[in-house]
């Protein structure tokens, strides 16, 4: 058989053929991964908010605002995909190929693989599965923060490229991970004993207060809006369901007015006091008119004699 009249090691046919490939690949992965979520959540019986009522811990969420919240992601994955056709810009492109790439193709899938073991109770595969989906979100946003950071001239890349990708990675980072890994470890109560819900409450306290406080950080730190909105409301839908025991409810609540606040004084520290130190101190005309009172004169560089130097 003949060659192909194309330089397959040429790199920009292979950033072609990679786009050509995530073209296909991203929304088959996006729809299977709703499909399956969808079916394990209103047709199979336990649902996958039914093993929530089953399971509670001391972090349980709000099985209503976490859906609003996966509803979020899908929706902005949706618009990553029609990106991912209609993106003409060589810096979108190479963004979604060598930051994002397979990464959320396969955290789609996992994400389907983790519905299904969930609702079956295999708790260990489902937190196994959490983790994969966590190792290949933290590579994909920190990918696209160090390589193709968030830049007003391309805002579509920001809603629809870091937007998705930070709202899918906050939620098995600060929640489903944690809450998955609490019931593998026994960390749960029974539901017909609401009085034990106080059961493994300084667990519930280290974990919330963990993943709060780094998403604080990174708040402060790189005045992230979408990490804002998303801890704010994952703290909501925690402390929303109730019974809750006291340090964790605080914790949670803490962080609820903590988020924003931190982000406002980011902003606003940003834009007017980080500006005033970064000027450049320009010599005044007081400090001028001294020095000629004085009979000094300015001089700049003196340029040198060169065959004066060598001799």
């Amino acid at each position: 058989m003949d060659s192909l009249p194309v330089d397959m090691s040429n790199p920009a046919v292979q950033e072609y053929l990679s786009l050509v490939r995530l073209q296909v690949l991203t929304p088959l992965s996006l729809l299977i991964n709703i499909a399956t979520v969808l079916v394990c959540t209103v047709i199979v019986k336990p649902s996958i908010g039914g093993i929530t009522d089953l399971y509670p811990t001391s972090i349980s969420p709000n099985p209503a605002l976490i859906a609003v919240y996966v509803l979020a992601i899908y929706v902005g994955q949706v618009g990553y995909c029609v990106l991912l056709v209609l993106a003409r810009k060589p810096e979108t492109k190479k963004a979604m190929v060598k930051a994002v790439g397979l990464s959320l193709v396969l955290a789609n899938w996992f994400m389907a693989l983790w519905a299904i073991a969930w609702v079956l109770q295999f708790f260990l595969v489902s937190t196994i599965f959490l983790g994969l989906i966590l190792l290949l979100l933290i590579y994909s946003n920190i990918a696209l923060l160090t390589y193709h950071p968030p830049s007003s001239d391309r805002p579509l890349d920001i809603a629809l490229v870091h937007a998705p990708l930070r709202l899918f990675l906050i939620l098995p980072l600060s929640l489903m991970f944690p809450y998955s890994l609490f019931i593998t470890l026994g960390l749960s109560y029974a539901p017909d004993l609401p009085q034990d819900y106080t059961l493994h409450q300084w667990s519930g306290f280290g974990v919330s207060f963990g993943v709060n406080l780094l998403g604080l950080a990174v708040v402060i730190t790189r005045r992230d809006i979408v990490w804002a909105v998303a801890a704010t409301w994952i703290c909501a839908s925690i402390w929303s369901a109730r019974p809750k025991p006291a340090p964790v409810i605080i914790v949670v609540i803490l962080f609820t007015v903590l988020h924003p606040l931190g982000l406002l004084a980011s902003m606003i520290y940003n834009r007017f006091y980080s500006k005033q130190h970064g000027r450049i101190a320009l010599p005044s005309d007081e400090n001028e008119n001294t020095q000629h009172e004085h009979g000094g004169e300015r001089r700049g560089p003196r340029e040198v004699d060169v065959e004066a130097l060598w001799g």
